[in-house]
C-alpha cells in the first residue's frame, strides 16, 4: 500500500498551501541528490516527496486525492507519478529551491524544455466502468522530426542562463536570467527538416494504451505520463490527460456507486407475487416479489452496484417496482374490473383466501 502523501511531507490534512510548499522544500533539500550522492534511499525519498507535492501542491488534484485517495491517479501503469524521474522533478519544481543548490537544480541553471500536455475524452459504458477497461486510442502527437539537429546556444554557451550586471545603491550586482535566445535549454535548432515546424517537430499519430480502473466517474481526469507532445532538443515529453465521459445506459441510472433500476410488473404479478431474474452489468440476480406488492416499492440489493474507485466495496442496486396498468381490456377483463369497482369485498386478501381466485386473475391478464 502506498504511503499517505500528507505523512510523506509531515503535514496535517488541513495544512495550508504555504505549509505544504514549505514542508516539501525542507524534505527535498534534505534528500537532494547533490547532498546525498549515490544514495538510493535518499533518492527514493526525494522522489516520494516530489510525488506528494505534485498532488498536494495542486488544489484540484489535492481535492481528488482527499476524496478518492491514491486510486484517483493510479488507474494503471503510467498514471499518477509512477513515471516521474529526476528530470521531471527538476523541471517542474526547481523554482521552489531558489539558490539552495547554486542557482540551479542539477544543471547549473540549464533547464530542459518540456512538451505541452494533451487532452482527450474517453467515452465509457457502465459495463466498462463496472469492470475497468484498457482502451487503445490513436493520438496525434508532436514528435521530433527525423534528422533534426540542435547545437549549443552561442549567447549563453549552453548554460541556459546569462549573467547581468546592474549598478545599484549597494554597488554592482550580478544576477542570472534565463537566456532569451534558447529559452533556458542551452540549445538552438541547427537544421529544420522538411515538413517540420519552427522547433523541428512534426505531427505523428500514435496508439496509446490507457488502463482505466473500475469505478471511475463522469468528469474524472486521469494522466498518462510522457504521452503528450514531445519537446525540442530531447526535452521532457508532456502528459496525456484523459477526461472520462460516461455514456447513458438504457436500464440503469447511476447515483455515485449506486444504481437505480425500474422494474415493471403486471397486475397479476403484483397480486400473486413472482420471482424475477435481473440482468446486471456483470451477471444476473434473482429477486422475489411478495404477493400484494405495491407500485412504488423499492428493493435494495446490497453490493450489486458499481465498485468504489478507492477499493471500498460496491454500491447497491435499488430496484423500483412499477405495476403496469393495461390501456386496453377485452370484455371479460372489463367486466372483472367493473365488478371489483362496485363491490369492495369482491377481491379477497391473497394471504387469507383461496389461491384459485388469483390464479384466474393471472390467466385473465396473462
Amino acid at each position: 500500500m502506498k504511503e499517505d502523501y500528507y505523512e510523506i511531507l509531515g503535514v496535517s490534512k488541513n495544512a495550508s498551501a504555504s505549509e505544504i510548499k514549505k514542508a516539501y522544500r525542507k524534505k527535498a533539500i534534505e534528500f537532494h541528490p547533490d547532498k546525498n550522492p549515490n544514495d538510493k534511499i535518499a533518492e527514493a525519498k526525494f522522489k516520494k516527496a516530489a510525488e506528494a507535492y505534485e498532488i498536494l501542491g495542486n488544489q484540484e488534484k489535492r481535492s481528488q486525492y482527499d476524496q478518492y485517495g491514491h486510486a484517483a491517479f493510479e488507474g494503471g501503469q503510467g498514471f499518477g507519478q509512477a513515471g516521474m524521474n529526476m528530470d521531471d522533478i527538476f523541471s517542474q519544481f526547481g523554482d521552489i529551491f531558489g539558490s539552495a543548490f547554486g542557482g540551479g537544480f542539477g544543471g547549473g541553471g540549464q533547464t530542459r524544455s518540456r512538451g505541452s500536455d494533451m487532452r482527450i475524452r474517453v467515452k465509457l459504458t457502465l459495463e466498462e466502468i463496472a469492470t475497468g477497461v484498457e482502451k487503445k486510442i490513436k493520438v496525434p502527437r508532436k514528435v521530433q522530426a527525423k534528422g533534426v539537429q540542435y547545437g549549443i546556444c552561442s549567447v549563453c554557451n549552453g548554460k541556459g542562463q546569462v549573467m547581468k550586471i546592474a549598478n545599484t545603491i549597494l554597488g554592482r550586482m550580478q544576477t542570472a536570467a534565463t537566456c532569451s535566445n534558447c529559452g533556458g535549454t542551452g540549445k538552438i535548432l541547427l537544421n529544420r527538416p522538411s515538413g517540420s515546424d519552427s522547433q523541428g517537430m512534426i505531427s505523428k499519430e500514435e496508439t496509446v494504451s490507457i488502463k482505466i480502473p473500475a469505478g471511475v466517474e463522469e468528469g474524472m481526469q486521469l494522466k498518462v505520463s510522457g504521452k503528450g507532445n514531445e519537446a525540442k532538443a530531447n526535452g521532457i515529453s508532456g502528459d496525456l490527460l484523459v477526461l472520462i465521459e460516461e455514456l447513458p445506459n438504457n436500464l440503469f441510472v447511476r447515483e455515485g456507486n449506486h444504481l437505480h433500476y425500474d422494474l415493471y410488473i403486471s397486475i397479476s404479478e403484483a397480486v400473486l407475487g413472482i420471482s424475477k431474474d435481473l440482468n446486471l452489468l456483470d451477471g444476473k440476480a434473482r429477486i422475489k416479489l411478495e404477493s400484494g406488492i405495491q407500485s412504488g416499492k423499492t428493493l435494495r440489493l446490497r453490493s450489486k452496484g458499481l465498485p468504489s474507485i478507492n477499493g471500498y466495496g460496491n454500491g447497491d442496486l435499488l430496484v423500483h417496482v412499477n405495476v403496469w396498468t393495461p390501456k386496453t381490456l377485452n370484455k371479460e377483463q372489463k367486466q372483472f374490473f367493473e365488478k371489483m369497482q362496485s363491490d369492495t369485498n369482491f377481491i379477497p386478501h391473497p394471504e387469507k383466501s383461496d389461491k384459485s381466485f388469483f390464479e384466474k386473475v393471472k390467466d385473465m391478464f396473462a
